[in-house]
């Protein structure tokens, strides 16, 4: 088992990777101080492995809430439910909730333990190997609106997250795809000796050679732990870790959260960015091929779906975080290993690298 740290003095926590531990009674003993605990999970994963982390907490005796699957149940009706759960079962500030599952449950569980009674206590069990390498770590919770993703919430930190590789065996491909997108994200940004290293693993990743995935998982999220606790509430380099989710946001907003993956999504926004790095004169075109082979050999698409309507790209674009006093920011490459945040870019190029990537130019 490995463990990290999120250094952010008495409110750091630990990350534990390893086999087995949704199995081990000590790791939530030691960890829990409260006999009020309930598991929120999902239809899918509930399914495989709620019962067996309900044996597990056996002697809190806890409660469990299950929601319906995807994106789309990421909203404030959904985290309602989940609120209502813990007043009618009378659960105090000092209760614990569990997210047993991807990045939706992560984030509703965790903005619903910020919002009730102003702090509660929670613990990041993340199921997917995106959610294992960024959305659990870092205490950013959120539900998403029909406008734009993520765009209620609240930075709440978990008091653990515990990344079992063992669940990563009932991931379905096209999900692990997904995941290797936000894996690629942390080469790109900032770690260029692990983006050659991805390229030379790439295929161990896919094919599930568990000590590649272990170290994968490991390396990700000391990446991002560093991230965090040097800019908790993304005032700086934070913003960074950003790197392809405007783009990638206003897809998902564009689809109504249905049909693709957010990985999928980030994955494409990533090259999208690249394209306009490219096209800004920031990397080479032997970047580019580079970043661009990469996620083709991760399995995740590279041109927007058919049915995405490009003339809406720049408008659901400008519904972003990272917008501030009505201009757009976005986060670029100077090379691989190495983003800047700006809002120096050509709005010309913008819309070439969004035309380049219509679907009726071809698909990958």
């Amino acid at each position: 088992m490995k463990e990290l740290k999120v250094e952010l003095g008495q409110r750091s926590y630990p990350i534990l990777i390893g086999k087995g531990l949704l199995g081990d009674p000590e790791l939530f003993v030691n960890i829990i101080h409260s006999s009020q605990v309930m598991v929120v999970s999902n239809t899918t994963i509930a399914s495989l492995y709620l019962p067996q982390l309900l044996d597990t907490l056996a002697d809190f005796s806890p409660l469990s809430y299950v929601i319906a699957d995807g994106e789309s149940h990421k909203n404030l009706t959904v985290m309602n439910e989940i609120v209502t759960q813990l007043l009618e079962n009378k659960f105090s500030r000092n209760c614990t909730l569990i997210a047993l599952g991807g990045g939706v449950v992560g984030d509703i569980t965790g903005f619903a333990a910020a919002c009730y009674q102003r702090g509660a206590n929670y613990i990041q069990i993340p199921t997917t190997l995106l959610a294992q390498v960024d959305s659990s770590v870092g205490g950013k919770t959120a539900v998403n609106h029909e406008i734009g993703k993520n765009m209620i919430g609240a930075f709440h930190q978990p008091i653990a997250v515990y990344s079992d590789s063992d669940v990563l065996d009932t991931l379905p491909d096209r999900e692990l795809s997904a995941g290797l997108a936000e894996v690629i994200k942390y080469g790109l940004i900032r770690d260029p000796v692990f983006f050659t290293w991805l390229e030379n693993n790439i295929e161990s990743l896919r094919d599930r050679d568990d000590e590649c995935l272990q170290y994968a998982i490991e390396r990700s999220c000391q990446n991002k732990a560093e991230v965090v606790a040097d800019d908790e509430r993304e005032q700086g380099q934070r913003a960074l870790l950003n790197f392809g989710h405007t783009f990638a946001h206003a897809v998902e907003t564009g689809l109504n959260y249905k049909d693709w993956l957010h990985g999928e999504a980030v994955g494409l926004g990533m090259l999208m960015a690249a394209d306009l790095s490219c096209r800004s004169g920031w990397i080479t075109e032997t970047d580019l091929a580079r970043i661009r082979d990469l996620l083709i050999k991760a399995g995740l698409p590279i041109k927007l779906p058919e049915q995405f309507e490009i003339s809406n790209m720049r408008e659901l674009m400008s519904v972003d975080k990272k917008a501030k006093d009505g201009q757009l920011f976005l986060v670029v490459l100077k090379s691989i290993g190495d983003a800047v945040v700006t809002n120096e870019f050509d709005e010309n190029l913008l819309q070439l690298t969004v035309e380049q990537f219509s679907s009726v130019k071809g698909k990958n």
